[in-house]
C-alpha cells in the first residue's frame, strides 16, 4: 500500500501534534469542578492511565516503526486482523461521537464574540459545528505535513499562550493575597474513596488524557522514529500534566463550583480575571487564540483514526471504494464519510432540552467506546511480549518484563475504573 505521506515531520512537530490532540483548555472546565482534590487527581490517573498508555505506545512503536497503522497494527500482530478492524472501529466510531463535544466548545467560544446568549441555542450550535468540522476536514486533506503545521501553530498560540496566561493570573491573585473559592488544606487535598463522587471525579480526569496512542499512525513519518517517536511522548507527558494541573486550577481558584459552565468555563475565568485586572480589552484577543487551540486539538484526531482506518479498508474488512488516496497521500473519502457522519449526527442537538444535557451525553458514550479500545490495546500489549519477546526494541519500558507487564496492568486498573 501507498504510504499516507512521504514528507517528515519533526519531534517537535509530534510534541506539539501530540500535546494539541490531548491537552486541550476545553477539558479545565470539567477538571476544574472537583476543586481542591483535582491535583490528588491528576497525579493518581496519570500514573495508572496516561504514563501506562504512553509507555506501551512508545516501546510499541520503537519495536514495529516501519508500521504506519498504530494500535491496529499492534493489535493485528497480536491476534490477527479481525480483532484489529474492531479495535480500529472503536477509536474511529468514539471520534465521530466525540467530535460535537470540542465543536460545541468552539461554538460557546465563537458566541462571546457575537453574543454570549447564543452559546445555549442549538440552531447556531449546529451551523457553528458544521462549518467548522467541513472546513478541518478540508485541511485534513492537504496532507500530514500541512495538518501538522496547522496543528503545530494552533497548540503553540491557542493552547500555550492562554493556558500559560491564565495560570500567571491565578498565580498573581495568590500573590496578592485574595480569597480563592478552594480549600487547599490537606484534609480537602484527599478524596474520600467511599464517596461515590470521588470515583466519578477520578474517571474525570482520566478521559481527559484520552489519546496518546494517536500519534503512532504516523511513526513512519518521523525522523529517526525508534528515538524520536519516545522522545516526543515524555516531552508530551510533562506538558500535558503541568499545563492541565496548574490551569484547572486556575479556574477553580475563581470560580464557585456550581457557577462553572462545562462550555463557557474557559470563557468565564478569563471574564473574571480580566475584569479584576482591568484588562477586558484583552477579551477578543483571548476568543480568538482559544479558538485556534481549540481547531489544532480537532486536526490530529480528524485525521489519525481515519489513517487506522485506511489500512482495515485495505485488507478488506470495508468496501474497496473507501481505500482512495488524492494527490496528497490522504484517505479522502474516509475523511468526507465521517464529515457526512458528524452532519447527521448533529441533528440529535435537537432533541435535548440543554446544551449541558447534550455535551455529557456525547462525553460519556465516546468514554465507554475508547476505553473499550483500551483494555484490547493493553491486552495485545502483553500477548506481542509474549510473542515476540526476541524483537529488538529500542524503547523499553523500565524494569524489564516484570515493569512491562506491570504497566499493562496499571492501565487495564485505569481502564477498569473508568
Amino acid at each position: 500500500m501507498n504510504k499516507w505521506s512521504s514528507k517528515k515531520i519533526s519531534t517537535l512537530a509530534l510534541v506539539l501534534l501530540i500535546t494539541g490532540a490531548i491537552d486541550s483548555i476545553r477539558n479545565l472546565p470539567t477538571t476544574a469542578l472537583f476543586g481542591s482534590s483535582l491535583i490528588f487527581f491528576f497525579v493518581f490517573s496519570a500514573i495508572i492511565f496516561l504514563i501506562p498508555v504512553a509507555l506501551v505506545s512508545a516501546e510499541l512503536a520503537s519495536a514495529w516503526p516501519e508500521d504506519e497503522g498504530g494500535v491496529y497494527s499492534w493489535v493485528r500482530h497480536a491476534f490477527g486482523e479481525k480483532v484489529a478492524f474492531f479495535t480500529i472501529w472503536l477509536q474511529w466510531i468514539n471520534c465521530i461521537v466525540w467530535y460535537p463535544t470540542i465543536l460545541s466548545f468552539i461554538a460557546g467560544t465563537l458566541a462571546y464574540l457575537i453574543n454570549p446568549e447564543l452559546a445555549q441555542h442549538k440552531g447556531y450550535l449546529i451551523g457553528v459545528i458544521l462549518v467548522v468540522f467541513w472546513s478541518l476536514t478540508f485541511v485534513g486533506l492537504q496532507g500530514l505535513r500541512t495538518s501538522a503545521a496547522v496543528a503545530g501553530f494552533c497548540a503553540i498560540v491557542g493552547m500555550i499562550v492562554p493556558m500559560g496566561f491564565i495560570i500567571a493570573l491565578a498565580a498573581i491573585w495568590l500573590i496578592k493575597g485574595h480569597p480563592i473559592a478552594i480549600d487547599l488544606s490537606l484534609h480537602h487535598l484527599i478524596p474520600r474513596w467511599n464517596d461515590t463522587q470521588s470515583w466519578v471525579s477520578l474517571t474525570a480526569m482520566m478521559t481527559s488524557f484520552l489519546g496518546m496512542e494517536l500519534a503512532a499512525v504516523h511513526v513512519r513519518d518521523i525522523k529517526n522514529p525508534q528515538k524520536s517517536f519516545p522522545r516526543a511522548i515524555f516531552f508530551s507527558v510533562i506538558l500535558i500534566l503541568f499545563t492541565m494541573i496548574f490551569g484547572s486550577l486556575a479556574i477553580a481558584f475563581v470560580m464557585p463550583q456550581n457557577e462553572i459552565s462545562l462550555v463557557q468555563g474557559v470563557m468565564q475565568t478569563f471574564s473574571f480575571f480580566c475584569e479584576a485586572y482591568h484588562l477586558t480589552a484583552l477579551m477578543p484577543i483571548l476568543v480568538i487564540l482559544l479558538l485556534l487551540g481549540s481547531l489544532g486539538n480537532m486536526v490530529n484526531w480528524i485525521i489519525s483514526p481515519a489513517k487506522g482506518l485506511l489500512l482495515a479498508a485495505d485488507n478488506g474488512f470495508l468496501p474497496h471504494w473507501l481505500y482512495r488516496l488524492n494527490q496528497h497521500g490522504v484517505a479522502s473519502r474516509i475523511l468526507l464519510l465521517q464529515a457526512v457522519l458528524v452532519t447527521l449526527l448533529c441533528s440529535v442537538f435537537l432533541l435535548f432540552p440543554t446544551v449541558n444535557a447534550i455535551y455529557w451525553l456525547f462525553t460519556a458514550l465516546s468514554t465507554e467506546l475508547y476505553i473499550m479500545m483500551y483494555v484490547v490495546m493493553f491486552i495485545a500489549a502483553i500477548q506481542l511480549k509474549f510473542r515476540f519477546s526476541h524483537l529488538p526494541r529500542p524503547f523499553s519500558i523500565p524494569g524489564g518484563h516484570y515493569g512491562y507487564y506491570f504497566t499493562c496492568a496499571l492501565g487495564l486498573a485505569g481502564c477498569a475504573i473508568t
